[in-house]
């Protein structure tokens, strides 16, 4: 393998454990990972053969249905104490859900995407179940993505916007203007609405946590049903967004759990 193949093969040996933890609990073919993953089949298999044999992949041989391997429950557990907030923001979650009725979730920013890391239900009966942990969506796409890019520097923003077309999945709701109008409008109140851009009658709202280095690295976000989300009511949910996402940042910096309220 000459040296310009070998980014390549990292590429799709990431896009296939990318595929393999979206398919968890129960796993997933080699058929439907091909899917997933936009690989040859024969290229699927030959890949996720090699990552079984370090322990990154696993195999039901009665199914023949792939999993994550326990290697990565390993290198996880190690990287945990330095990249897992979830004890730390449990607190801030539940408040936010106990005080609002909504649906709350912790987003991770990872390169050009973020991930529901966790999630707290609210006791609202109706609620909004496009979120959920594990799901990954672009940067400016959903609340959480809106506003960890609306807090990035603007030459950041520009070059993923100029590398970026959001529409061909996402829609013409999702086109460059339309984007930059909504990234607008984040910075100026300082937390993120998504007004059912990703399904009809699900809304969202957003707001960025910090990191050491003030860079936006994860976000706090409510969901729920329209109906939850009047003119009124949106600037009450984003102040209360904005003082439990500064809590959580000022507790991420002393990393100590946050103490409920």
């Amino acid at each position: 393998m000459d040296d310009q193949q070998k980014p390549q093969v990292i590429r799709r040996a990431t896009a296939l454990l990318r595929a393999l933890a979206a398919a968890e609990p129960t796993g997933a073919t080699t058929s439907e990972l091909a899917s997933a993953t936009g690989l040859a089949r024969p290229t699927v298999h030959r890949l996720l053969t090699t990552l079984a044999d370090e322990g990154l992949a696993d195999r039901d041989h009665r199914s023949g249905r792939w999993s994550i391997g326990p290697e990565l429950y390993l290198l996880g557990s190690l990287a945990a104490s330095r990249y897992d907030i979830v004890d730390i923001a449990r607190p801030v979650l539940r408040d936010l859900a106990r005080t609002t009725g909504e649906s709350t979730f912790l987003s991770v920013r990872r390169g050009d995407e973020t991930v529901c890391v966790a999630a707290e239900e609210g006791s609202f009966p109706l609620r909004s179940h496009v979120l959920h942990i594990g799901i990954r969506l672009p940067l400016g796409v959903a609340s959480a993505g809106l506003v960890i890019l609306a807090h990035l520097a603007p030459h950041d923003v520009a070059d993923y916007l100029d590398r970026v077309d959001l529409t061909r999945e996402w829609g013409e709701r999702h086109a460059r203007d339309a984007v930059t109008e909504r990234l607008v409008r984040t910075r100026e109140t300082g937390y993120s609405l998504n007004p059912g851009l990703l399904v009809e009658g699900s809304w969202g709202m957003g707001a960025a946590v910090f990191d050491d280095r003030d860079e936006p690295a994860w976000a706090l976000s409510v969901t729920g049903v329209e109906s939850r989300f009047g003119v009124d009511r949106r600037s009450h949910l984003g102040e209360l967004l904005l003082l439990e996402a500064h809590r959580l940042t000022r507790a991420l910096r002393q990393r100590h759990p946050v103490g409920d309220t």
